[in-house]
């Protein structure tokens, strides 16, 4: 195991790694106290060496690192890949290309939702990982050589994972399964926060135009000073305090302090008048720039048995080709064809088509029939478009 702390040392192996086909990444990072990640462990694995880099060394600069992440040359591999390429992403302004992620590629072949890497490693290499070291501090320097050791097994099973995932998609024509979710992860949108849009990911049960205008107005601040304090969201407000403060609108900040589970310190210093500045803000915005709520599902009686069809026929598909229903059809897919809006509906192109798609217009036009067979206590699907 080769521990790399110095520029230099991090240029010659990105010049090895350079020569491979792919790469196998993973990080180790905290953000209990950070809005950022903070980035504590590079771990990088090939056929021919592995290594960890550290990032915290004050003798490294990362640059050949990224340099490496955007050869187009060779495949990056990760296994959840999502905030190890937000990291990358906000830390050099570019995402790893080309990727490609085991946990998707587990998905497409039958190996259940989001399958974690432990079990990974049980299903496909039949080995089992010591999880001794799993909540480590990887902040703390020195390392101990048994938390090395098992950082860097992250990286060494996947390289056997991915050849062995990548060989079974193209025995079964799958490559092209995983395009799309490739695609996303691809994409800088999936990882540039807008603070405007924070409220769509607060839980709420309010159709009001007004609240839900207060509601964006307070999501939006505290994502802002959240990014400028790199401090997590939900460390001085959480979400059910925002929706509070919202119910009572309050105008005051003696007002304010009465929010039930509001911090009086936070309710009656600087962040009290930055949250009345906000709802009086609030109070000049035309009704006709409030939010707009959200519509409740467009779908009528008749389509909703259809969607509930829908459902049942995904489900049977899924089993049958043996791949996560979601990865084939949402229920936002479901209940567009449902209510015959066809345009863009990803079921009606590509290989969904050909599993799902096609399958799912003959159940619209009657065509398809479901039934239980008792004998076998099955259910059978009748496709006449086989």
């Amino acid at each position: 195991m080769q521990l790399i702390t110095t520029t230099s040392e991090l240029e010659i192996l990105c010049q090895q790694l350079s020569l491979q086909p792919f790469v196998t990444v993973d990080l180790e990072f905290l953000r209990d106290h950070h809005y950022y990640a903070k980035l504590c462990l590079i771990q990088i694995g090939s056929q021919d060496r592995c290594a960890i880099i550290d990032p915290l060394s004050s003798e490294i600069n990362l640059a050949p690192f990224f340099e490496l992440m955007q050869n187009h040359q060779i495949t990056k591999v990760f296994h959840s890949a999502r905030q190890d390429i937000e990291i990358i992403y906000n830390l050099c302004g570019k995402i790893p290309t080309p990727l490609f992620d085991t946990q998707i590629a587990a998905m497409v072949l039958g190996y259940g939702e989001s399958i974690s890497y432990e079990n990974l490693v049980v299903h496909i290499l039949h080995r089992h990982l010591d999880k001794t070291n799993r909540l480590s501090d990887w902040s703390k320097r020195p390392l101990s050589d048994s938390q090395l050791n098992y950082a860097l097994s992250d990286v060494t099973h996947l390289i056997d994972i991915y050849q062995y995932l990548s060989q079974k998609l193209d025995e079964k024509s799958r490559r092209e399964w995983i395009a799309e979710e490739m695609e996303i992860l691809s994409n800088p949108d999936t990882y540039d926060i807008k603070p405007e849009d924070a409220w769509l990911r607060i839980k709420h049960r309010s159709h009001n135009a007004h609240f839900l205008t207060l509601l964006k107005e307070l999501a939006a601040w505290r994502e802002r000073r959240s990014q400028t304090k790199n401090t997590p969201r939900q460390s001085y407000i959480k979400d059910d305090i925002l929706l509070n403060i919202c119910a009572a609108n309050p105008k005051t900040k003696d007002e304010l302090c009465q929010i039930r589970n509001l911090r009086n310190d936070i309710a009656s210093g600087k962040l009290g008048d930055e949250i009345i500045a906000v709802l009086d803000h609030c109070r000049n915005i035309p009704e006709c720039d409030y939010v707009t709520p959200p519509k409740f599902k467009d779908i009528t009686d008749k389509s909703s048995a259809l969607f509930e069809l829908l459902k049942l026929l995904l489900k049977i598909i899924s089993i049958q080709e043996n791949i996560v229903a979601r990865l084939i059809a949402t229920d936002a897919d479901l209940h567009s064809f449902a209510a015959h809006k066809d345009q863009d509906n990803p079921i009606l192109s590509g290989w969904r088509y050909q599993i799902f798609g096609r399958h799912a217009l003959d159940l619209r036009e009657g065509k398809t029939s479901i039934s239980y067979n008792p004998k076998t206590r099955v259910i059978e699907v009748d496709h006449p478009s086989d």
